[in-house]
């Protein structure tokens, strides 16, 4: 099956968030709650798994290319980025927790990257999974050198179709991806597009119910049924070593 692929990508707690459970916890629903509005202005594509601070979507295309058949990327891609600002002001205006989970919300940032390939769907259980060397492909594009910290990044084959317009804003960047060699992909930078996004009204009843609602989400991470932000590729980065102790409770 010949597919479009998309991964958004949360990213920017810094190396000043401290390690504990709290703030771990905070972090992991703060981070979904983002992706939840970034998986609802992803229509018409299909989510394939939520991978973390990730989202991979697809999008079934024609057996054969068409020419301009990917010019609704761009708005697809900024309709998705207002989203997940609005969700992001929404949750930073609105906030009781003074955690730095929860502070450090309103400086989060979304990156995409793309690429059009060949796919295999796989059953496995209940769950339907994306197989291909095209799958590896774009999630090598995860790790690359783009010098700015909010971008699209596509593959050649998907810059080949993009609308005029944002071909005239990309930048070339040549790439080595593992296990796949050297390749010139391109970029475009998001933060020098603007999107309107209008000022979320500030509410303490909004904020108390946001902060119930993080609470009840955050009692399976606190009771130690689950691990708070397991899978999360930027997190991981900014705290490479993290202490056990941090993302589970003590035994007694």
């Amino acid at each position: 099956m010949r597919a479009l692929l998309l991964i958004a990508d949360i990213g920017g707690y810094t190396r000043f968030m401290t390690v504990h459970r709290i703030n771990l916890t905070h972090a992991q629903e703060v981070v979904a709650q983002l992706l939840e509005a970034v998986i609802d202005a992803a229509r018409p594509f299909t989510l394939a798994k939520l991978e973390g601070d990730a989202a991979f979507f697809y999008l079934k295309l024609k057996d054969a290319p068409v020419p301009g058949e990917l010019a609704f990327l761009s708005e697809r891609v900024t309709a998705i980025r207002r989203a997940f600002l609005e969700a992001r002001a929404d949750l930073d205006i609105n906030r009781v927790c003074t955690c730095d989970g929860c502070v450090q919300a309103g400086k989060l940032t979304l990156k995409f990257v793309a690429h059009q390939g060949e796919v295999a769907l796989q059953k496995v259980k209940r769950h339907t999974e994306l197989a291909g060397v095209d799958v590896i492909f774009v999630h090598r594009l995860l790790k690359n050198s783009v010098p700015i910290r909010e971008y699209a990044l596509m593959s050649e084959g998907v810059y080949e179709h993009l609308h005029e317009d944002l071909k005239k804003v990309a930048q070339p960047q040549p790439e080595t991806l593992e296990g796949l060699g050297d390749v010139t992909v391109h970029y475009v930078d998001l933060a020098a597009m603007e999107v309107l996004v209008p000022p979320p009204t500030p509410s303490r009843l909004k904020a108390w119910l946001k902060w119930l609602t993080l609470t009840v989400r955050s009692l399976p991470y606190f009771l130690g049924l689950k691990k708070p932000c397991d899978g999360f590729r930027n997190l991981e980065e900014v705290l490479p070593a993290l202490p056990a102790e941090a993302v589970r409770p003590k035994e007694s």
